[in-house]
């Protein structure tokens, strides 16, 4: 049964850091594109980043040189570090394979002073 469970998320004052994880079960997770996607109070969903097997990642614009995506292939977990955190990352947070159809419950993230 495949299983992703973020943790990580909180309260955070505008400049600070998070850093959220994601931890699968049911499948090697390294073998597969992975996902981090946030959805904004009254918005759509976003992708914020996407990692693949070797480690390679891409992110949106608007998180460029704050977000790291990266991985641990033995613990099978995900991770993405936030720094430089503005009100405008408030979001719930994904973890997610989409092509699959396999979605964490999502952690919370608010930035606010």
């Amino acid at each position: 049964q495949v299983q992703l469970v973020e943790s990580g998320g909180g309260l955070v004052q505008p400049g600070g850091s998070l850093r959220l994880s994601c931890a699968a079960s049911g499948f090697t997770f390294s073998r597969h594109l992975m996902y981090w996607v946030r959805q904004a109070p009254g918005k759509g969903l976003e992708c914020v980043s996407m990692i693949a097997g070797d480690g390679a990642a891409g992110y949106t614009d608007s998180v460029k040189g704050r977000f790291t995506c990266s991985s641990d292939n033995a613990k099978n977990t995900l991770y993405l570090q936030m720094n430089n955190l503005k009100p405008e990352d408030t979001a719930l947070y994904y973890c997610a394979r989409p092509q699959s159809g396999y979605w964490g419950q999502g952690t919370q993230v608010t930035v606010s002073s």
